[in-house]
């Protein structure tokens, strides 16, 4: 009996100081800071699960340091930079279109004594050539001429016209891009020649000089092009002549 009474207070006696080194052990434990009812004080800071600066709140995770991040983990650490997508074309070149090849056509239908490099007619773009076309009837119409189906008919006519003698003509032959593309780019001239349609009448004496002029243009520039283009210069004669036949009929629309 005595010995159980011992037993008894050994446990007694154990238990008690158990409860009063209770804070002492979740002390050294460390898991939080302050102070809990049951389980004593706690310190985060002892075992890792300290606040990380690099990102200014609690990483929940004991030991975690971004610097050590494995290739893997590193790839979904950060967002991409988006250095992939530097050596890309812009969005314009890839749809076709060049703004520095539009403005030196233009230029060279501008001034049609201008030595053009044929490198530019290799990029047959349609941008020029539909706009122009658009501003030729745009004009028209504000003189009172709705003619946009001949157009776009006597267009369609010019350019069947000149791909079937071109390719007869040149010994390396030409592509329907290339026509559409020389054409439309010199129709220019003619647009000028519609919008003073709309200031004064052509059908005088300044409108039979005008028009005579402005056919002309079209025709330099149209068989400067296609001679640059296909390495035609002993022919730009020949060339010129059924350039002018197709200006003529849009400089009647423009007149009549």
């Amino acid at each position: 009996m005595s010995g159980f009474g011992q037993d008894d207070g050994f446990y007694s006696g154990g238990y008690d100081n158990q409860n009063q080194n209770q804070d002492i052990s979740y002390g050294q434990s460390g898991y939080a800071q302050g102070q809990d009812p049951q389980f004593g004080q706690f310190d985060y800071n002892q075992q890792g699960y300290g606040v990380d600066s690099s990102y200014g709140q609690s990483s929940g995770q004991p030991g975690y340091n971004p610097s050590i991040l494995t290739p893997d983990q590193s790839a979904f650490a950060a967002p991409p930079t988006g250095d992939n997508y530097e050596d890309e074309p812009p969005l314009m070149e890839e749809l076709g279109i060049n703004f520095d090849h539009i403005v030196q056509k233009t230029l060279a239908v501008l001034n049609p004594l201008k030595q053009t490099d044929h490198t530019i007619m290799q990029d047959t773009d349609l941008a020029g050539p539909l706009v122009f076309c658009l501003a030729f009837g745009g004009f028209l119409m504000l003189s009172g001429k709705l003619h946009f189906g001949y157009i776009y008919g006597i267009g369609v006519v010019g350019c069947l016209a000149m791909y079937a003698l071109l390719n007869l003509m040149s010994m390396t032959g030409v592509s329907s891009g290339c026509i559409i593309s020389v054409l439309g780019y010199c129709l220019l001239p003619m647009v000028i020649l519609s919008f003073s349609s709309i200031v004064f009448s052509l059908q005088g004496l300044l409108g039979i000089i005008l028009t005579s002029v402005t056919v002309m243009w079209c025709s330099v520039s149209a068989s400067k092009l296609f001679v640059s283009a296909l390495e035609m210069h002993q022919q730009q004669l020949l060339v010129a002549y059924p350039c002018c036949l197709v200006y003529a009929v849009f400089a009647l629309l423009t007149v009549f």
